[in-house]
């Protein structure tokens, strides 16, 4: 069977990549990376140390001419969470005006000017946007689906947490994929029944069963105007009308709460540790055990604000040190440093205390050890790669199903 040629946008350390080219599948024709608050581009500098510099792009992808990327089968990407908000729509135009430098617009315009668009879309965003912003919740993955409803895509979204199907780190994201309507499987979620597409029928629960559910499924349309969708989506209200699972298609959204099915072992945090080979500097020192308990510990306490103004603080202890015997909290993008924090990781060891290493990083994502291991990119910048990366099985397991059903 012949590959699939993928463009993978806001790559990362290759993550997307890592999953798809697992098997025999896919392969990457055409990758950008370009973190805009940097100098020195530490990420694309990994992405090219693993899978060289041919038709990998480092510039700014909101500049880059749509002719200069090849065509491909599918774009993937873990774009950033962002303001997706639509100031105006120009006129005479299919242009789109979002706030500058909002990465939604960059993929939206590169589908939009492509003669030939990728006919699958599979993409990766933190949960929370199916609920942003507070103002308006639901809003931003609203004006999403309308604009690729707008440019013949339906979509397939859940929010997967990878633990629940056994991998070792507690992380949950909304995988959604996208399909044109010139695609069979754009014809089959338009003739089936859309609670069996969720629940059964769809790429995402053959990858990743869910248990039967009594749950109703909750069907919508959305504004046909992307600027009045923008300004009066879920005004005011408190939740968000999206659920964790749905399909949207011809400008309706069915959704659903869907819980996961797994029977298999489930991985911990103890089945990632690196033993016997941990630096001295991993380890928390004596002095420093206070303050991070402090840090870890629950707390009631008066703080006061930089204007003077005194208010009551609290918040609950979290564990300390972290559990070996279920899967990991999620790894955050300041996981790495020896200062006492919060929300690192810290695992009691024969040794000591200590905190996660690079590599124990890399495998709670389920990334080759070492993968982001380069001369000039410190172990801190390894541990922010890895809080802002996916987990790489998610990726494996979807592009797996999805690669069946475009072939059946």
């Amino acid at each position: 069977m012949k590959k699939l040629k993928v463009i993978e946008l806001f790559a990362g350390v290759g993550g997307f990549r890592l999953g798809l080219e697992k098997g025999d599948k896919y392969e990457v024709v055409w990758s950008n990376q370009w973190e805009p608050s940097t100098k020195t581009q530490h990420a694309s500098m990994v992405y090219e140390a693993r899978f060289g510099n041919k038709n990998h792009s480092n510039e700014d992808i909101a500049e880059v001419d749509t002719n200069t990327i090849p065509d491909a089968d599918i774009l993937v990407g873990g774009f950033p969470c962002q303001d997706y908000s639509v100031a105006t729509t120009l006129q005479n135009s299919k242009g789109l005006i979002g706030k500058k430098g909002v990465l939604w617009w960059s993929i939206h315009r590169i589908l939009s000017e492509k003669k030939n668009p990728p006919k699958y879309l599979f993409l990766e965003n933190v949960d929370r946007l199916l609920k942003s912003p507070s103002t308006q919740r639901g809003r931003d993955f609203a004006i999403m689906l309308k604009s690729l409803d707008n440019l013949g895509y339906a979509v397939e979204w859940r929010i997967i947490n990878a633990a629940d199907y056994g991998m070792p780190q507690r992380r949950k994201r909304v995988f959604f994929l996208a399909y044109h309507k010139s695609t069979s499987m754009y014809k089959s979620i338009h003739k089936n029944n859309k609670s069996s597409w969720i629940t059964k029928l769809g790429t995402i629960p053959t990858a990743f069963p869910i248990k039967e559910s009594n749950t109703k499924m909750v069907a919508f349309k959305l504004a046909e105007d992307l600027v009045e969708l923008s300004k009066n989506f879920n005004a005011n209200a408190k939740l968000s009308p999206f659920l964790n699972a749905g399909v949207f298609i011809n400008n309706t959204v069915y959704t659903l709460k869907t819980e996961a099915d797994f029977q298999g072992e489930k991985a911990v945090l103890s089945n990632i540790l690196q033993n016997g080979e941990v630096t001295e500097s991993f380890f928390i020192p004596e002095t420093d055990l206070p303050k991070w308990k402090y840090l870890k510990g629950s707390k009631k306490e008066v703080r006061k604000a930089k204007s003077g103004f005194e208010y009551n603080y609290s918040e609950g202890a979290m564990i300390f040190p972290d559990a070996l015997d279920k899967a990991s909290r999620t790894i955050i993008t300041g996981e790495g440093g020896k200062s006492p924090s919060r929300f690192k990781h810290v695992v009691q060891t024969k040794n000591g205390l200590r905190r996660l290493t690079p590599v124990e990083l890399e495998r709670l994502n389920m990334f080759p050890d070492n993968h982001t291991k380069l001369v000039g990119i410190s172990d801190t910048k390894r541990a922010f790669f890895m809080g802002n990366a996916l987990v790489v099985g998610v990726v494996e397991q979807i592009g797996n199903a999805l690669f069946s059903k475009i072939n059946t």
